[in-house]
């Protein structure tokens, strides 16, 4: 697994081998960050939160495009270990790795201080929708969640949680989906 963009374009991310990771392939990330260009395409001010880092591919690729600050969630320390080399390795200043529990950590961060937010909890542990409801306050106006599931984020879905879905997508047995807070 690689960064496919920005300064640090080919960069290896380490993967390590355990159960339930899933590092979001190279043609769902192209196509997320398509998205965001295609929406945000200043991506220099933006600030990113990735809860449920896993490999921290989504952080760090957000960070090698140029954002501003990102911060990186995860509690398992063996993949902790590794995003601390890889964020060393790559003397990467914009980026805080934060050990801990997803939800917990998100309680604690300031409102507003996000413009896009990655959601990729394990699958079938029942965590998107607290972790929805957990990082809608910490967006900024106009801010984004991206998700990552195992079944399709319908509108009707979305909208009983304040939210539009403004792109979805399937790549195998991942669907995935950038959301926005809703306008009224």
């Amino acid at each position: 697994m690689r960064i496919i963009g920005g300064t640090w374009r080919r960069t290896p991310i380490p993967v390590a081998d355990l159960p339930g990771l899933r590092p979001s392939p190279d043609r769902v990330r192209e196509t997320l960050f398509n998205w965001l260009a295609h929406l945000r395409p200043d991506v220099q001010p933006l600030r990113g939160l990735d809860l449920f880092a896993g490999t921290g591919v989504l952080g760090f690729e957000l960070a090698s495009r140029g954002a501003q600050r990102v911060v990186i969630v995860e509690r398992q320390p063996q993949l902790l270990q590794l995003l601390r080399a890889l964020q060393a390795r790559l003397d990467a200043t914009q980026i805080e790795i934060v050990a801990g529990d997803a939800l917990a950590v998100a309680a604690g961060l300031p409102q507003a201080s996000f413009d896009v937010v990655f959601l990729d909890p394990p699958f079938g542990a029942g965590l998107l929708w607290p972790a929805v409801a957990a990082v809608r306050p910490l967006l900024s106006d106009y801010g984004l969640i991206y998700a990552e599931t195992d079944t399709p984020i319908t509108p009707a879905d979305a909208a009983a949680h304040g939210l539009d879905v403004v792109r979805a997508a399937r790549a195998g047995r991942v669907c995935f989906h950038l959301l926005q807070l809703r306008n009224g």
